[in-house]
């Protein structure tokens, strides 16, 4: 049986730097994960997460080196020199590099992926948005490791990809205070839930406002929901309320040179 296409989402804001997000059309895995699963942490079949790893890259960027990492929920960021193998990734949520042939990826399920280029320094980076790396600053910490390449905050581009929308994302007081805490400002990315005592979080949104303070002038937010597409998305979120015991992982990539 042939596969499905694997469809490529692109920014505008991107355009000239090989780059896409990757969302479950395609690939070989079947179940809950049917589509393209590139989550090395799923129980998916490991040959078919491969497969699909694979098949993301030819998309993308044919050829280059598939770069990937531990994700931990971190706002830390690594710089990468050379590729590895999957087993010695770095714990971390952001990668940056500057190399030539190199491709940088970022897996989500709900969380904001983040992709950034300053094509005039040559330097390209990627960044796992969860919450709590959100809150952290790995935005602002991919930002400082591109500068250490040779980057401006001024001429980098950032596109940010599918992810869960506020009208998807409801949280309760004490996330709201979380945030309101760290920045009053932030309660903007609020608005008031479907119960009493809950509250939809706009993370797209609040992502978009810490690039800019970071200095970041062009940015791009596709407004894609995961949770509300399943035809097209992975999401943990749909896959916990739904009661299933695990979920796949879509990915966003770019490359270098």
């Amino acid at each position: 049986m042939a596969l499905m296409p694997i469809r490529p989402i692109t920014a505008v804001s991107l355009a000239g730097t090989r780059h896409a997000f990757l969302g479950r059309e395609g690939g070989v895995s079947t179940g809950i994960y049917a589509g393209l699963n590139v989550g090395l942490g799923s129980q998916d079949d490991p040959d078919a997460v491969a497969r699909n790893r694979a098949l993301a890259v030819s998309a993308v960027a044919d050829g280059a080196a598939l770069v990937t990492l531990h994700q931990i929920h971190s706002a830390d960021a690594v710089t990468i020199t050379a590729p590895f193998f999957d087993e010695a990734r770095s714990h971390a949520d952001a990668l940056v590099t500057d190399r030539p042939g190199m491709l940088l990826g970022i897996l989500t399920a709900d969380c904001v992926p983040v992709l950034f280029a300053d094509t005039a320094a040559g330097v390209v980076g990627a960044a796992h948005a969860g919450w709590k790396g959100a809150l952290g600053g790995v935005t602002d910490a991919t930002v400082a490791a591109m500068e250490a390449l040779g980057a401006r905050a001024d001429r980098i581009a950032c596109a940010i990809g599918p992810c869960i929308a506020r009208v998807s994302y409801e949280v309760d007081d004490a996330f709201l205070a979380r945030f309101c805490t760290a920045d009053p400002e932030n309660e903007r990315f609020f608005a008031e839930g479907v119960r009493p005592g809950r509250h939809q979080f706009d993370i797209e949104a609040y992502v978009a406002a810490r690039l800019a303070a970071r200095g970041v002038r062009r940015i791009e937010a596709l407004g894609l929901d995961t949770y509300a597409d399943p035809a097209r998305f992975f999401s943990y979120r749909r896959a916990t309320h739904l009661g299933e015991p695990d979920y796949g992982r879509q990915i966003a990539l770019i490359a270098a040179g």
